[in-house]
């Protein structure tokens, strides 16, 4: 579980963007390089401590790999 609030706002925007890569076409391989670079990005800018970075990795994986996180809603039918 994530404490910091810092590493809490970086969480949330890679959710969105990966949600966002999903929406777009974009699969598990492409999301995948897409986490890598942006934690790579995290490390090299110094922006967090890297035991911050790497939770974020354990986090984040967690949630790349959760099939109910790409799901899209389809709205129910109107039946009236």
């Amino acid at each position: 579980m994530l404490q910091d609030s810092l590493t809490i706002r970086y969480y949330q925007r890679l959710s969105d963007n990966l949600v966002e890569l999903w929406n777009r076409g974009y699969r598990f391989d492409d999301m995948r390089l897409y986490l890598d670079g942006y934690l790579s990005a995290l490390r090299h800018a110094s922006v967090l401590e890297p035991y911050q970075i790497n939770r974020l990795e354990e986090e984040i994986t967690r949630y790349i790999y959760d099939p109910s996180n790409f799901d899209s809603v389809m709205p129910e039918p109107d039946y009236r």
